[in-house]
């Protein structure tokens, strides 16, 4: 795929569409995230995410998403080990479980795109510091986003925040352009070199996912061709947010309609 040619500068119309869109992905994201609690099994949160985006008529484009096989849900549940693409079913979530959730909705003629990774009951102080990393992280990346700017100095500022940490962000598996397609150009790495890569325009949407890991920057994929977890197995996590290059500094597309980030639930470490 050539990315560049992949892009698509949309109009403040459009834009408004995606933040529809965005408002009901937030919205399936956190009625999946509520349903994370020990005893349930990820198809359970799926099944969550899929009656809010049924509420509101719309799709996700992750169903049937080409691979080595149609992707066979609406969402991707990746429990502590998996980075992405996990397939929801018969697994039970335990206390001290992290589980990503990452959901797409499509919306007259636009996608929206985001994930996020919650606690199931109480967590490690690791898994905690993982959390608070990633999902920084994302933030960080998104202050970049801004018209002048280019995609290197949005990836570094990814790359720098989580290695600072301790931690590591994948190499294989990138943030990407998102609109009419979910998958658009450009491609954003999560690690990059300053003023470096294309540059950043007004109009442009992209789809910033950080994706960190605890071990080792290596993955594999799992035999049902989909699943992707850290190669040492140790514990990773997503955030994902479809944000908008604007005049006016980046304007994020996945919130909650009160702007509010889909939330994860306040619990205690152990």
């Amino acid at each position: 795929m050539s990315w560049e040619r992949q892009i698509s500068i949309k109009s403040s119309r459009e834009l408004e569409i995606m933040r529809v869109a965005g408002q009901i992905n937030a919205e399936a994201l956190q009625a999946a995230s509520d349903a994370a609690i020990p005893g349930a099994t990820t198809a359970d949160l799926n099944a969550a995410a899929e009656a809010v985006l049924k509420k509101h008529g719309v799709i996700s484009p992750f169903y049937k998403y080409p691979g080595a096989y149609p992707y066979p849900t609406s969402t991707t549940v990746s429990v502590n080990e998996e980075l992405v693409h996990g397939i929801p079913g018969s697994r039970i979530l335990k206390e001290g479980d992290i589980v990503s959730i990452d959901c797409g909705a499509f919306y007259e003629g636009f996608v929206a795109d985001s994930a996020i990774t919650v606690p199931v009951g109480h967590i490690s102080n690791l898994a905690q510091k993982l959390l608070d990393v990633t999902e920084k992280s994302l933030y960080v990346g998104i202050e970049k986003m801004v018209v002048g700017n280019r995609v290197g100095d949005v990836s570094f500022a990814i790359q720098d925040y989580v290695e600072n940490q301790g931690f590591f962000v994948t190499r294989e598996y990138t943030g990407h352009g998102v609109g009419r397609e979910m998958h658009e150009g450009p491609q954003v790495p999560n690690y990059g070199t300053p003023g470096r890569g294309l540059l950043l325009r007004p109009g442009m949407t992209i789809a910033l996912e950080p994706m960190v890991l605890v071990g080792t920057p290596a993955t594999r994929v799992l035999k049902d061709q989909w699943t992707v977890i850290s190669f040492d197995r140790s514990l990773t996590a997503h955030f994902e947010h479809s944000v908008a290059v604007t005049e006016n500094g980046p304007m994020i597309l996945t919130l909650l309609e009160n702007n509010e980030k889909p939330g994860r639930k306040k619990v205690e470490k152990v």
